[in-house]
C-alpha cells in the first residue's frame, strides 16, 4: 500500500511540474505573438509609407494628346 501512495505522490508531482511548464510556455508564446504582431504592423506601415512616397515621385497622369 505504501508503494502505491508513493507512486501516486510522484505522479501528482510530475503532473504539477508539467502544468507549470505548460503555463510558462503558453505565456511565452503569447508574448512572442504580441512581438510578431507589432513587428508585422510596423513593417506594413513602413511598406505603405514607402509606396506612398514612390507614388508621389511618379510622373503625373496627363491626358493623351489626341483628347
Amino acid at each position: 500500500m505504501r508503494d502505491a501512495e508513493e507512486r501516486i505522490t510522484r505522479l501528482e508531482e510530475t503532473v504539477a511540474h508539467q502544468l507549470k511548464t505548460i503555463e510558462e510556455l503558453s505565456d511565452q508564446l503569447a508574448e512572442q505573438w504580441k512581438v510578431v504582431e507589432q513587428t508585422r504592423a510596423k513593417l506594413l506601415t513602413e511598406r505603405f509609407l514607402s509606396l506612398e512616397e514612390q507614388a508621389q515621385d511618379a510622373t503625373p497622369v496627363t491626358r493623351p494628346p489626341h483628347y
